[in-house]
C-alpha cells in the first residue's frame, strides 16, 4: 500500500525529519488561501500514486496567491496515468542548492534493510542505478541494531556532504529508519532532501509503500488507502477476506491455498494458457466467500475459462460446490468452467455440481489441460 506524498511527509515530520510546512486541499480557492498564508510563492503539487507528475503538469510554480488558485484549479481537473487527482499539496517554494536521495528499503538478498543515498537526488534512483551506479552509496543494517551512527556518517561522506551538515544528515537518516521500521513499511524514500539555500536541510517530497500484511497493527495507516489507485477487483476482494491479483491471462483461477494457488497457475502456463488472477480463498471458506469470489472472477473481460481447483481439508468441497452455483445463479455467463474436488464432502460436491454444465477432472494437469483447451475453444 502507497501513501500520498504529503502522508508520507507527515509520518517523516512525526519522527524530527525537516518538512516545508505546506497543507494539502481539495479547492482551488483553498490552495489560494494556504499560498497567502505561505508568503504568496508556492509550489502546487499534483497528490496522486504514479511517477512522473512533473512531466505530466502535475507540479506547478506559483509566483502569488492568484497563480496558486489558478494551477489549483488546472491539476484537480486533471487525470495522470488513468488516475484522477483529487488532491494538491500546496508547498513553500524552495531555494534549491543541492538534491540528495536518501531511502531504505529491503535487501532480500542480504536479509536485512539497506539505506542508499545519492547526490543525485530528484532523479529516480532506478534511473540512477543504471546510467551511474557509482553514484548510489549502501549501508545494510542489522535489525537488532538499527542504524548506527558511522553508517549515517559513512553515507554523508560517500555523497560528499559538507561536514557541517554531517550532524542532520544523522538525524534525518535515524528518523527516516525509526518511520521505515514502526510504520511496517518495504520502502521509505526522500527524494529530493534539499540543501537550501539558508544552508538547511529539509525533505521536499517523500515516499512510503506499507506492508499491506502488516496493517492489521497498524488501522491509522490502512485507512489512508487510496482507491483509485486500487484496482476495484482488489477493493471487492479485501472486503470479503480474498486475497486476488489481477493477471494478464484468459483463464480465471479459484484455489484454496497460496501454494496451492502458485501451483495451479504454473501448470497452466505449462500446458499452453495463461492465468488471469492470483485467487486464493483461504482455508474455511464457506458459500458466500465463493460466491463472491467467482464474482470478481467473472467480472474481467478478458476471462475466456474459469479452472476451480479445492484441495478439501479445512475447505469443505460441499460448500465450495454451493458457492459456486450461488454465484452462477446472480452472473448469466457462458464461460465454460474446469472443476476439480478431491477432499473433505467430494461426493457431495460434484453430485451438487452435476447438473450446472460443468468439465469436471480428475487431477491437477487434467485439469490444466482442460481449461486451456476451453479458452482456446
Amino acid at each position: 500500500m502507497k501513501l500520498h506524498e504529503y502522508q508520507s511527509k507527515a509520518l517523516f515530520a512525526q519522527h524530527g525529519i525537516p518538512i516545508p510546512k505546506g497543507r494539502v486541499t481539495g479547492t482551488a480557492l483553498e490552495a489560494r488561501e494556504i499560498a497567502q498564508e505561505l508568503g504568496g510563492r508556492v509550489v502546487v503539487k499534483a497528490q496522486v500514486l504514479v511517477g512522473g507528475r512533473g512531466k505530466a503538469g502535475g507540479i506547478r510554480l506559483a509566483k502569488s496567491p492568484q497563480e496558486a488558485e489558478e494551477a489549483a484549479a488546472q491539476i484537480l481537473g486533471m487525470t495522470i496515468k488513468g488516475l484522477p487527482v483529487r488532491k494538491v499539496l500546496v508547498d513553500p517554494a524552495a531555494d534549491i542548492r543541492a538534491e540528495i536521495y536518501l531511502g531504505v528499503t529491503n535487501d532480500r538478498a542480504a536479509r536485512k534493510p539497506v539505506m542508499m543515498a545519492s547526490s543525485a537526488g530528484g532523479v529516480e534512483i532506478e534511473e540512477v542505478a543504471r546510467l551511474t551506479p557509482e553514484k548510489i552509496h549502501r549501508e545494510h543494517i542489522d535489525p537488532f541494531l538499527g542504524l548506527r551512527d558511522y553508517q549515517a556518517r559513512s553515507l554523508a561522506a560517500g555523497i560528499e556532504l559538507p561536514r557541517e551538515h554531517w550532524k542532520l544528515f544523522g538525524q534525518i537518516a535515524a528518523g527516516l529508519y525509526q518511520a521505515y521500521v514502526e510504520s511496517d513499511a518495504v520502502l521509505a524514500e526522500i527524494n529530493p532532501l534539499v540543501i537550501t539555500g539558508d544552508n538547511q536541510l529539509q525533505a521536499l517530497d517523500g515516499k512510503i509503500v506499507l506492508d499491506d500484511n502488516a496493517l492489521f497493527r497498524h488501522p491509522d495507516l490502512a485507512e489512508m488507502r487510496d482507491m483509485d489507485e486500487e484496482a476495484s477487483a482488489e477493493t471487492e476482494a479485501r472486503k470479503y477476506g480474498l486475497s486476488y491479483v489481477k493477471l494478464d491471462g484468459e483463464i480465471g483461477c479459484m484455489v484454496n491455498g497460496a501454494g496451492l494457488a502458485m501451483a495451479t497457475m504454473d501448470i497452466i502456463k505449462f500446458f499452453g494458457g495463461a492465468p488471469a488472477n492470483f485467487l486464493d480463498i483461504g482455508g474455511g471458506a464457506g458459500a458466500d466467500k465463493v460466491a463472491a469470489a467467482l464474482r470478481i472472477i467473472l467480472a474481467d473481460p478478458h476471462v475466456k475459462a474459469v479452472m476451480f481447483n479445492i484441495f478439501g481439508g479445512i475447505t469443505r468441497c460441499d460448500e465450495v460446490a454451493r458457492g459456486i452455483l450461488a454465484a452462477l445463479a446472480e452472473v448469466n455467463t457462458r464461460v465454460p468452467m474446469v472443476v476439480r474436488l478431491v477432499g473433505t464432502n467430494e461426493e457431495e460436491g460434484r453430485r451438487l455440481l452435476a447438473d450446472a454444465n460443468m468439465i469436471t477432472a480428475t487431477s491437477l494437469a487434467d485439469a490444466a489441460q482442460k481449461a486451456v483447451a476451453a479458452a482456446k475453444g
